[in-house]
């Protein structure tokens, strides 16, 4: 039998780990077409032309969460610490830098605001309460705004918990009450992110790197610059069976036969898809899925086919779905200084800084350096994004979706009072990202396939676009236990998957949540 995985990012890479891992499936009969030049999807890190770093984002982990991705990594070689695993590698780093933020928000006379309280009235904790404890059928599709009242939106925790996870109010209400359960014990200490775990690098080389090495020595097959077009089925009595793949190869069409043991791995839709860089100058160009193709295959197989979901639930809003990131590269060390006296973290044990009064709702981090294999010393790296880039900025007299790295560095300054003077030698690439929060937007139970849907026989979608009980979208553990999910079904494999570990059903954890809420 063969495994043809569709995607190469980190659920594909997942599940092809997962196959030769608990399958015991050869690495030479797995095959991932990729049509970009790396794999990794989302979880990216890039050294530009021009000397400057790129990161559309990073997603954080948890030690007390990411329950299958700790499972993966931990069989998982470090490329750096021979004898550990990534995990092992991760967790140590954690433990020599950990995470207590001294700056989380942040108002627009430059004062850290007071956040050990989260700022809610008598009628936010009701209704807070009332949403966390209704089911997802009676939520169904509603918006987070359908539960909550405008003042709630203005509270600390708010400001908090949406820049940390990156919610808007018009999104789903069933997300932020997943994540509300998911994430309880990190409720009382919101103010400090001291539970929030970063990588030794960026993730690309911390989890991509290791992974796809692993990979290749146990001889999986990497096929890139190849687009999957079309799947063909073959009707199997009531179920369906894939059995041709039409591929795309650098303009050249081809087809693979499928034979009946064959398996497909498909991550179907993508949150960074039509993502562009802009420069110091310009502004990343406004893309959309017609210019990448990169939800094309999902619709066409989802066409007639209502077990496979429904793309267009996610993928027709961008005004709701897009926002702005932006990386700065510093070979002047004044910013990074500036900023862990005004903080009072040094890089890499702040998290999140928050601007409270933005009308970007800008936020940036200053990560641990290096943040790159093979980072100069005299080079820093920092990251940082915002909410709302369609509204003029406070220092800059347009929105962030019309700006340059120049800009952006002008309007981060401003929200400081920084002398403009300590970027005189830096690089700031925008980043534009349509689809970033898509997995967020309202929708229907039905509008996300199972991993393994119950009409397939050989197919199975690893992606944030896959409905898990329980689990939280946007996080790499969801595309981790999707794969896993997907792998353990297909193969028949009697090995239990990490269970979500369920915070919210432990009295501590309830008790310190209350505390916190009535603060």
């Amino acid at each position: 039998m063969k495994a043809y995985f569709i995607g190469g990012g980190i659920g594909s890479l997942a599940g092809a780990a997962f196959l030769i891992r608990d399958a015991n499936l050869s690495g030479r009969d797995i095959l991932m077409y990729e049509a970009q030049p790396l794999v990794g999807g989302s979880l990216d890190g890039a050294l530009l032309p021009n000397g400057a770093y790129s990161l559309r984002g990073g997603r954080m982990l948890t030690t007390d969460h990411y329950e299958c991705t700790w499972d993966l990594l931990s069989d998982i070689p470090s490329l750096e610490r021979p004898g550990h695993s990534v995990r092992d590698e991760t967790v140590a780093f954690n433990e020599e830098n950990p995470a207590h933020s001294r700056a989380r928000l942040v108002d627009r006379n430059r004062f850290k605001i007071d956040v050990s309280h989260m700022g809610f009235t008598a009628g936010d904790r009701l209704e807070l309460l009332r949403l966390t404890e209704a089911s997802e059928a009676t939520l169904g599709s509603s918006r987070i705004t359908d539960w909550l009242s405008p003042g709630f939106f203005e509270s600390n925790f708010w400001y908090m918990w949406q820049t940390t996870f990156a919610f808007q109010p018009w999104h789903s209400a069933v997300e932020l009450k997943r994540y509300l359960h998911r994430f309880m014990n990190e409720f009382p200490r919101i103010e400090t992110l001291a539970g929030v775990k970063r990588t030794v690098y960026n993730q690309y080389d911390a989890i991509v790197r290791p992974l796809e090495d692993w990979l290749k020595r146990q001889g999986v097959q990497f096929v890139r610059g190849t687009r999957v077009t079309d799947m063909m089925f073959e009707p199997n009595g009531e179920k369906l069976r894939v059995r041709q793949l039409v591929l795309d190869r650098d303009g050249r069409a081809a087809n693979v036969r499928l034979e009946d043991g064959d398996l497909v791995f498909f991550q179907n839709g993508s949150m960074t898809d039509a993502s562009s860089l802009g420069t110091m100058a310009e502004p990343a160009p406004c893309l959309t899925k017609n210019d990448s193709q990169g939800w094309a295959l999902w619709e066409t197989i989802a066409k007639g086919r209502p077990e496979f979901g429904n793309p267009s639930a996610f993928n027709t809003s961008i005004p709701e779905s897009y926002w702005l990131s932006f990386t700065g590269t510093c070979r002047d060390p004044r910013f990074f200084d500036q900023m862990g006296a005004f903080s009072g973290n040094r890089a890499g044990t702040g998290g999140l800084v928050t601007f409270k009064d933005s009308s970007w709702l800008m936020s940036v981090v200053l990560y641990h350096q290096p943040h790159f294999l093979g980072q100069p010393k005299n080079v820093q790296v920092f990251w940082g994004y915002a909410l709302h880039p369609d509204r003029i900025g406070n220092f800059v007299a347009k929105p962030m979706s019309d700006c340059g790295g120049a800009d952006i560095l002008k309007e981060l300054c401003g929200h400081l009072n920084f002398d403009r003077a300590i970027f005189e030698d830096a690089i700031c690439i925008p980043c534009r990202m349509p689809y970033i929060t898509s997995m967020f937007m309202p929708r229907h139970v039905t509008d996300r396939p199972l991993p393994v849907p119950k009409n397939s026989v050989n197919l199975a979608f690893v992606s944030q676009f896959v409905e898990i009980p329980d689990d939280v979208v946007f996080t790499v553990e969801y595309s981790v236990r999707a794969a896993q999910m997907a792998v353990y079904q297909l193969m028949k494999i009697d090995r239990p998957i990490p269970a979500v570990t369920r915070h919210d059903k432990s009295l501590a954890v309830i008790f310190a949540t209350l505390e916190k809420a009535f603060a």
